[in-house]
Parts: C-alpha cells; sequence; structure tokens
C-alpha cells in the first residue's frame, strides 16, 4: 500500500514537472526564435533548435507515463505503447534535418560575418538560464527514482549550462564586435546536438527492429536463469522493447523431467520475478523437457 502510494506520488509530481517545464522551455524556444530573426543571431536559433530537442525530450517522457496506462485491443495487443519509440525516431529525423541547414548557414557567416546585437543575445541567453535552473530544479527530488525523470534533469542542467555560454558570447560581441563569435558558437551547439541527437537515431532506430534494449544483458540472463535448481538449459530467447520504459522476453525453458506441475510452476513464478529486477516486465516461457528435445540426430532410437 505504501509503495503504491509512493509511486503515485512520483507519477503525479513527474507529470506537473513536465507539464511546467515543456510550457516554460517551449515558450523560451519561441521567444529564442522571434528574437534570434530579428537581430540576425544565429546562436540563438541554433539553440532555439537544442531546446526544441529537449522539450521534444519532456514531450516524450511524459508520453511515457501516459502510455503505460493504455489499453489493449484486438488489432493493437500491446496498445499504443511501441508509438513513443516511433515519434522519437521521427523527431530525430527532423533535428538531424534542422542542423544540417544552420551549420550550412553557419559556415557561409564565418566568411562573411554579419553585425548583431551581442547584448540583445546575452539578455535571452540570462533568461534561459532562469528557466533551465528552475525546470532542472522540478525534477531534483525525483531524479534518482525514474530514468525519464534523471534524463530530464540532466538535459535541463546542460541546457543552463549551454545558455552561460551564450552569456559569455553575447557580451564579447558586444564589446569587440567580433560577430564571427555568433557563427562559432552555432557551430559548437550544432555539433552538442548532433551528438545527442545521434546516440537518440541509433537507440530509436535499435528499439524500432525490436533490437535488445542496451540496458538488458542476455548473458547475465542465461546465467541467472541456468544455474537455477531444475532448469537445465534456456534458448530460443527473443527481448525487445514494447516501449521506452517496457521490455518483453520470451523464450524455452528446459526443465528437469523429475519435476511435478507444481515445481515447474514455482520456477516459472520466480523467473519472471527475477526479470522484472531486470527491467523486463512480460516475460513468456515455454517449458520443454530434454526428451522434447530430441530429435534423430541426437537421440538413441
Amino acid at each position: 500500500m505504501g509503495n503504491n502510494h509512493a509511486k503515485s506520488s512520483v507519477t503525479k509530481n513527474a507529470n506537473l514537472a513536465f507539464v511546467v517545464g515543456i510550457v516554460l522551455n517551449l515558450a523560451y524556444v519561441l521567444l529564442q526564435i522571434i528574437v534570434g530573426l530579428k537581430v540576425n543571431s544565429l546562436s540563438l536559433l541554433s539553440d532555439a533548435g537544442h531546446n526544441f530537442l529537449d522539450v521534444s525530450g519532456l514531450a516524450f517522457s511524459l508520453m511515457a507515463f501516459k502510455l503505460t496506462k493504455s489499453k489493449a485491443t484486438e488489432r493493437l495487443t500491446y496498445g499504443y505503447k511501441k508509438s513513443s519509440i516511433l515519434i522519437a525516431l521521427l523527431n530525430t529525423v527532423i533535428l538531424l534535418l534542422s542542423i544540417g541547414a544552420i551549420g550550412y548557414e553557419a559556415l557561409l557567416r564565418f566568411k562573411d560575418p554579419e553585425p548583431l546585437d551581442g547584448i540583445t543575445v546575452a539578455w535571452i541567453a540570462l533568461i534561459g538560464i532562469f528557466i533551465n535552473g528552475i525546470s532542472a530544479f522540478l525534477f531534483f527530488s525525483e531524479k534518482d527514482q525514474d530514468i525519464n525523470i534523471r534524463s530530464a534533469f540532466l538535459h535541463l542542467l546542460s541546457d543552463a549550462v549551454i545558455s552561460l555560454g551564450l552569456v559569455a558570447g553575447g557580451v564579447i560581441i558586444y564589446f569587440t564586435h567580433y560577430y564571427w563569435v555568433d557563427s562559432l558558437l552555432s557551430t559548437l551547439i550544432c555539433l552538442v546536438i548532433l551528438w545527442s541527437t545521434w546516440n537518440l537515431l541509433k537507440s530509436s532506430l535499435h528499439l524500432s527492429m525490436d533490437g535488445v534494449p542496451e540496458d538488458i544483458d542476455l548473458d547475465e540472463i542465461k546465467t541467472m536463469i541456468g544455474s537455477m535448481k531444475g532448469v537445465e538449459n534456456l534458448h530460443h530467447i527473443h527481448v525487445w522493447a514494447i516501449s521506452t520504459k517496457e521490455n518483453a522476453l520470451t523464450g524455452h525453458l528446459v526443465v528437469a523431467e523429475n519435476l511435478s506441475a507444481d515445481e515447474v510452476g514455482r520456477i516459472r513464478h520466480t523467473i519472471r520475478i527475477k526479470l522484472s529486477e531486470l527491467n523486463i516486465a512480460h516475460a513468456t516461457l515455454e517449458i520443454e523437457t530434454a526428451n522434447d528435445l530430441c530429435d534423430n540426430e541426437h537421440c538413441d532410437s
């Protein structure tokens, strides 16, 4: 009862933090785009793209909380949980195209820097420090409770650091009129986005193709189950992600022939508990004995 109440509290607080974080950061993205276009700052526009990535990440994390409650249907037996992976993949492709365009424009401006108001860039970036700082603080108390919450906290904290760099860049431009600094900052931000987006692209592609999730070790699973009393082998294992939060497993479990039905049931129950501790919520095990594996090549006639 206490655990369920705590879990409900975490979900409620996390939902509020995600909603507030999304609203604040989306408003900041719009502000960066408007001011970036007005003062002709490519670094502000690049950071707007970076912040939009994190707004999308917050939205996907919030979606993950909501989709865990989605009901299965006769045509969608896992509900809509997989959509979080597919949307993440689509969002990543769009972001890669956008930073390609921004990066190309930054290279052109290195050759012919355009004047801009550095102090305005600094003020907008200063606002970003406060917005990202406040958003990160909302996740601080629960950052160790869930991987999505911890990821959101770290992303927002890194955004605050990037905004600090933009403040410094704006001040440098204001006092030195080195307008190429804007292109330099834009390029650095694009590289940061590319690094984080590339990892997300690989991960979302891998999961969309039903690859084994990164936090799952098949050898660890085989060793753990194979060492259990009454278990002789585990083969034909398949592990995939149902969503960004839930994993599933199917496999053929070979047990000793002298076990009763109750003993086999207890083994299967124990395995499911152990698998849940390894972040595998859905496990389907087909029970076999050594005789079931026999064929003409391996068994005496």
